[in-house]
């Protein structure tokens, strides 16, 4: 018997797609009995129908919010490099970012766009959101998340450089604390080529215009 349960959580009839997570049933067990307490904790009855199954629920959530501490993002690159000699700008933009603030556990969301210059090698380019994914999908804070995301394709793709911004929203800014609505945070991280003001801007240029 393995400690995995494997579930099919939602299908799309559109076009087929089947999602199916994969869960430890030790870690949801052991993560349950603390989520039982911090619900008795906060004056609910955590044995009502409402609630009976909540805290299995909450922690099956936390555990594929944080999937990412399984992936290797590195690996995931090197799953799909491919020798080019196409040296010009490759920027995947509007990538969706989910993550968790480590400071609150509250959700921070947005969007990345990142970018390289290729120095013989590429990399599929399904690969980039995943990559930011693998480092999103962990507690983490932006500044860290945009770091990481430069950090791992400079090493992985040793390319001539990396440009990485991500735009985001703070739940534990907007739900708590300061309760400012509509702020947005900016980070923005860069290597190589782009440290050259010329190339930065653009980047910049690019990643804030829509191509017609």
């Amino acid at each position: 018997m393995t400690d995995f349960d494997n579930s099919m959580t939602a299908q799309n009839n559109m076009d087929g797609y089947e999602k199916i997570e994969q869960y430890n049933t030790k870690k949801i067990e052991a993560i349950s009995q603390h989520y039982k307490s911090v619900i008795t904790h906060l004056g609910e009855d955590v044995n009502r129908e409402g609630l009976e199954k909540t805290p299995e629920r909450v922690a099956k959530a936390m555990q594929y919010l944080t999937h990412g501490y399984d992936l290797d993002p590195a690996e995931i690159l090197k799953s799909a490099m491919f020798t080019e000699d196409h040296s010009q700008m490759v920027i995947v933009k509007d990538i969706e970012v989910y993550s968790m603030c480590e400071h609150h556990m509250l959700p921070f969301f947005g969007k990345a766009h990142v970018a390289y210059i290729p120095n013989g090698k590429i990399v599929g380019l399904s690969k980039i959101p995943r990559l930011v994914d693998a480092f999103a999908r962990r507690l983490q804070v932006q500044e860290r998340l945009t770091d990481q995301i430069k950090d791992c394709l400079q090493e992985t793709l040793n390319p001539e450089g990396v440009a990485v911004v991500i735009e985001a929203q703070h739940m534990c800014m907007q739900m708590r604390g300061i309760q400012k609505q509509n702020s947005v945070t900016t980070t923005s991280s860069f290597t190589g080529a782009f440290e050259k003001d010329s190339t930065r801007k653009e980047f910049i240029s690019l990643i804030s215009n829509k191509l017609s």
